[in-house]
Formats: C-alpha cells, sequence, structure tokens
C-alpha cells in the first residue's frame, strides 16, 4: 500500500496571451514540472487548467461597446430592470456599465441581505433589529441609506449600492435602485427585465414571465453570438466573464472539449497513460467569515474528458472502524477495510456506511480542489496537477 494518497500539484507556466498554443503550454509545462520534481505520470492523474487562461487564449473577449449594442438591439427600449446582480467590481461593473451605456434608465433590484453567492449588501444584526422582513418589505434607496447607508463590505471596503449607482449615473444614465427579494416586484417599476442572478435564473426568468408584458431576457442571451467581430459564448453569453480592462470583459471559455481532448491525446502519446483533463473555474465552496459562496461561474468545468464524470462511490472509514470493526485493531483492522472497500456495492446511495461521504460530481469536487490551490491572484499556477485522487484505502 502507498504511504500518501492525493498529491496536488500547482504547475507553473509562462504568461499565457492572446492566441498562444495553450495546449502544447500545458504539455511543456507538465513535462518541465515532471523532471524538477521527479514525479511520474500514471493512469488517471489530473491536470485542470483555470478557465481564465483558456479564455484569454481563445481571444474570447467582448468591449463595453459590443455588449451596450447587444442590449440595445435585444430590447428596442431606453429603460430596463437590471434584476439581481451579483455584488461584484470584477464579475458585474463593468456589465453595468455597458447596461448603462445602451439606456437612458435603469431600475437596478438588488437581493438583500446578501446578492446569491452571499455577498452581503448591509449589516445583518441591525436588519434584525430594524423589523424589516426581507421576505416581504421592498426598501427604497433612500430607505437603505436611512438605516444601512454607511454599511461597508468586510473584505472590500466598498458599499455596492452607492458603487452600483455611481457606475450607471457616469454612464449618463438614470438609476432608480431598489431592495427587495420577490423578482416580480421590478415589474412595478419597468416592464423590460435583464435577468442576473446565475443559478437561479430558470426560475427567476419563470416568474417574471408569467406575469410581464415586455422582454424578459437573462445574461445567457446577451452575447451568445458575436457583435461586430466580437467573441461571445453560445450557451452562457455574459455569465462567467471577468474583467479585462474597463472597457473590456474576458468571456467564459468556449469550445473547451477540443483543448482537454487535445491535451490528453498529446500526454497519451508522451507517457502512455490515460490522463483526465478539465477546464475549471470558480470551486463551490463558502467561506465562514464573510459568508461568500465563491461560485459566480454558471458552472465549475465547463469541459472535461469523460472519466470524470460521475460522483464518488465512498465508504465512510470512521463509521466502519466504531461500528462494523470496532472490535479490530492493527492489521486486522486493515485488512477488514481493505476488503470491505474492495467488496463494496457499486452503488452504496442511501446507505448507512457512505454517511458523511458527501457524493458531490467530480468535476465540481475537482474543480474547487484546483480553484483552492491555484488562487486568483500571484501564484502563477493556472495548470493543477493532481495524483491518488480516485485511490482508496485498499490501492
Amino acid at each position: 500500500m502507498r504511504s500518501v494518497g492525493t498529491i496536488v500539484r500547482g504547475i507553473r507556466t509562462p504568461i499565457i496571451k492572446e492566441n498562444d498554443d495553450l495546449k502544447q503550454i500545458v504539455v511543456d509545462s507538465l513535462m518541465k514540472a515532471k523532471e524538477s520534481e521527479g514525479f511520474e505520470f500514471r493512469d488517471r492523474d489530473i491536470v485542470a487548467i483555470t478557465e481564465a487562461v483558456v479564455g484569454i487564449a481563445q481571444g474570447n473577449y467582448v468591449t463595453v461597446d459590443q455588449i451596450a449594442k447587444d442590449i440595445k438591439t435585444k430590447f428596442g427600449t431606453n429603460h430596463i430592470g437590471v434584476l439581481f446582480p451579483i455584488l461584484s467590481r470584477n464579475r458585474f461593473a463593468v456589465l453595468l456599465s455597458a447596461i448603462a451605456r445602451a439606456m437612458d434608465k435603469i431600475t437596478l433590484q438588488i437581493s438583500y441581505p446578501s446578492d446569491e453567492v452571499g455577498n452581503d449588501i448591509l449589516d445583518r444584526d441591525r436588519l434584525k433589529k430594524s423589523g424589516i422582513n426581507p421576505y416581504t418589505d421592498v426598501l427604497t434607496e433612500e430607505e437603505y441609506h436611512e438605516k444601512f447607508g454607511d454599511w461597508k463590505h468586510i473584505f472590500t471596503g466598498v458599499n455596492m449600492v452607492d458603487f452600483y449607482k455611481e457606475l450607471i449615473e457616469k454612464e449618463g444614465c438614470e438609476a432608480e435602485i431598489i431592495l427587495a427579494n420577490n423578482p416580480t416586484e421590478i415589474l412595478n417599476h419597468v416592464k423590460d427585465v435583464l435577468v442576473c442572478d446565475i443559478h437561479t435564473r430558470q426560475d427567476t426568468k419563470e416568474a417574471l414571465k408569467a406575469k410581464a408584458t415586455g422582454k424578459i431576457l437573462g445574461m445567457d442571451e446577451i452575447c451568445n453570438e458575436p457583435v461586430d467581430g466580437s467573441g461571445c459564448n453560445h450557451k452562457y453569453g455574459l455569465y462567467g466573464s471577468n474583467r479585462s480592462t474597463e472597457e473590456r470583459v474576458k468571456l467564459f471559455p468556449e469550445n473547451g472539449e477540443e483543448l482537454v481532448y487535445g491535451i490528453q491525446d498529446e500526454l497519451r502519446k508522451l507517457t502512455g497513460k490515460e490522463i483526465e483533463v478539465m477546464i475549471y473555474g470558480d470551486g463551490a465552496f463558502k467561506d465562514p467569515v464573510g459568508k461568500i459562496w465563491e461560485l459566480a461561474d454558471p458552472v465549475v468545468s465547463p469541459a472535461y474528458t469523460k472519466g470524470l464524470e460521475g460522483s464518488p462511490n465512498e465508504l465512510k472509514l470512521k463509521y466502519l472502524s466504531d461500528n462494523k470493526f470496532s472490535d479490530l485493531k492493527g492489521e486486522e483492522l486493515a485488512e477488514a477495510m481493505r476488503q470491505a472497500i474492495k467488496e463494496k456495492d457499486q452503488n452504496l446511495k442511501g446507505k448507512i456506511e457512505t454517511q458523511g461521504t458527501t457524493p458531490r460530481r467530480y468535476t465540481d469536487l475537482i474543480g474547487s480542489l484546483c480553484d483552492l490551490t491555484s488562487g486568483s491572484g500571484d501564484k502563477g499556477t493556472p495548470v493543477v496537477f493532481i495524483q491518488g485522487y480516485f485511490d482508496n484505502y485498499s490501492n
């Protein structure tokens, strides 16, 4: 039995720019790391590439003017509602500038006490004492400022109500801001609405369309086709985009299957091993202090090789040790554990022996591991190499 289980390595690469050969860069960086670190490739190793460098290499960008043109064309009006945006300077601020550039007026409805991914907009303790019911009550901008306007986010030190209003007005657009959690409230202010929430967008659209008289579009329907030669994402549109400059955003990568299978084929030729490959974005985890749920991308992994499909089917060793094998110790216990793993059912769902194993999808689990490994700052490791992830105590 190997004495080490899962090993995760951040792999340094050159700085990746538009139109670079990303497949070759990833393969070359892995082979260089193998020589410097002295590891050997094995079947079912995993190579993961952050979506950021995939989008950069693809040149999948769109400008503020191109976004504004698409919004203006598809809505055909000068006043729209912007519903449930996440509170992010990186993710949504540039998009809001583009929306404002296309409009004369925006009615911006923000959820409270936090956005969809956990970014707070006000002091929760003060909210509890205020008598305000977030399930039913609608706050105007004036009421918000009267009760919570001095609040700033624990991490950024920014009040996003003020920040978003300034962005809108900077584009010469009028801003009406309300705080409410019922999506249909916005229809009391404007008939045409751009739905901006991410993981709940389908439910939000259905609720609006049941009552709306105007156009209801989601961000997945903006820049889902090229605009004046821009990039696009046919499936997700503006979802998953990131600030590139003040006038341009990088879209979520397209056609990732070609890249992941291309890297897998090249590594198979060089190593003789069947290595799985995936692209990862935001991980699916929650910060215990700021309460932020990290996943601001529409999915954790937009593309992966077929060996990464599925979910873990694992036994809880602690449960077996405390119950079924409570009278065993030492090597006798170890052998019993190994045998139980080898003989386990192929589908353990619902069995008491699996309690606490959290069988999420492999791509979500591995993508979260990779996002925590590479970070979003200056580590310089946009590629993550994982070994032993599919091992268990019996290997």
